[in-house]
């Protein structure tokens, strides 16, 4: 099922250029592998962190569960040359990827194979729905939570003016670091020493305020927790969870800021346009629907050694279904070539063809519920 990247066989594919970090190569590294430097940013896109201290070390995943679902084996030659292109600069001038394309064309994925190659850690998902704030995706505190956990007031005794910070009758509250976390955009904006994958998952689902409130931050790679500054006078520094899941991070004068701008990965299904301001500071990335060359790819990657025989046959027939039926996605085919391998087609040819037309239904003329 093999094909090369230009999709003909016999035909050896052009060399990468020498320019290149990201080849999708199918390679996988751990941030505590050996890791090639990365290219330095232009001048424009070099951000000083505002607290003093070493750069933070990636943090190695404990697991890759969600990486291993999506890619699979991780098998390389599943992108166009066009898409490596625009990935490279995109790394290279530490710019958000906009990343359009019907669904299942393996836009999502990018981002899994971006981190996964690159030794780049954990994938920081940050989905989008229509109530998704600029907020959600820096921080949460949880105010209530912390006014509930405080321990209860003291009578017996006549109690002073409470200070800052605390209750009446003297009841302090817990401390303000337990319930501050930083989401999927503000964990990717900490002074990481390599730059962290931030999923951006279909902002054209957003409020359409939403894509424009991006921009401050993808401009200055910074932004403040106010609940902290008001703090900073008496103290600086506080303790706070992140996305990943991992040690709490300290942040200095309620500011985080980065070392290097993350690689941004913002994935949209085209329900509506994005400003002209907006699109001037991302790399507009459209993934084409899957070749057959793309397509054996993934199945490849995700079946291995176990993909029965006829898989090949299969595809062929899936790209002579998307093109007479219209729309279908990759995952369709992936479906069908898992019951395939589990016996589906050995019963009798007439089932199997009712069952193969069901799952490769159409997705531009769906009315289903």
């Amino acid at each position: 099922m093999n094909g090369d990247s230009t999709g003909r066989q016999g035909t050896p594919p052009p060399a990468d250029p020498s320019w290149w970090v990201f080849h999708d190569s199918g390679a996988h590294h751990s941030p505590g592998d050996p890791l090639p430097p990365l290219p330095a940013a232009p001048p424009w896109r070099r951000f000083k962190p505002g607290a003093p201290g070493a750069a933070m070390t990636v943090p190695v995943p404990t697991e890759s569960t969600e990486a291993d679902r999506r890619l699979g084996k991780r098998r390389g030659g599943t992108l166009d040359r066009k898409v490596l292109e625009l990935v490279n600069a995109a790394i290279h001038l530490r710019r958000p990827l906009l990343v359009t394309g019907r669904p299942g064309t393996g836009k999502s994925s990018l981002a899994y194979q971006i981190a996964s190659e690159l030794g780049l850690g954990r994938v920081l998902w940050w989905p989008v729905v229509s109530r998704t704030s600029l907020r959600d995706g820096l921080y949460d505190y949880d105010a209530i939570g912390r006014v509930q956990d405080a321990p209860p007031p003291s009578s017996a005794v006549r109690q002073p003016v409470p200070a800052k910070g605390e209750l009446g009758n003297s009841r302090p509250l817990p401390d303000i670091g337990r319930y501050l976390t930083l989401g999927p955009l503000g964990t990717a904006l900490l002074p990481w020493a390599r730059p962290r994958v931030l999923l951006i998952d279909e902002l054209d689902k957003a409020d359409i305020d939403l894509p424009n409130d991006l921009l401050h931050t993808f401009e200055e790679g910074e932004f403040r927790i106010r609940e902290l500054e008001r703090l900073a006078q008496s103290r600086r520094e506080v303790s706070v969870a992140t996305a990943d899941h991992a040690a709490p991070v300290t942040v200095r004068d309620g500011q985080v800021r980065c070392r290097e701008f993350p690689v941004v990965v913002i994935t949209s299904n085209g329900e509506r346009e994005f400003s002209p301001a907006f699109r001037r500071r991302c790399l507009e990335v459209e993934m084409a629907d899957p070749d057959e060359r793309r397509l054996a790819a993934m199945v490849e990657s995700h079946f291995g050694e176990a993909v029965d025989p006829r898989a090949a046959e299969l595809v062929r027939g899936f790209l002579e279904h998307r093109g007479d039926s219209g729309q279908l996605a990759a995952d369709q085919l992936l479906n069908t070539v898992h019951l395939l391998t589990n016996g589906a087609a050995d019963a009798d040819d007439g089932s199997w063809e009712q069952l193969r037309d069901a799952l490769w239904r159409s997705l531009s003329t769906d009315s289903s519920p």
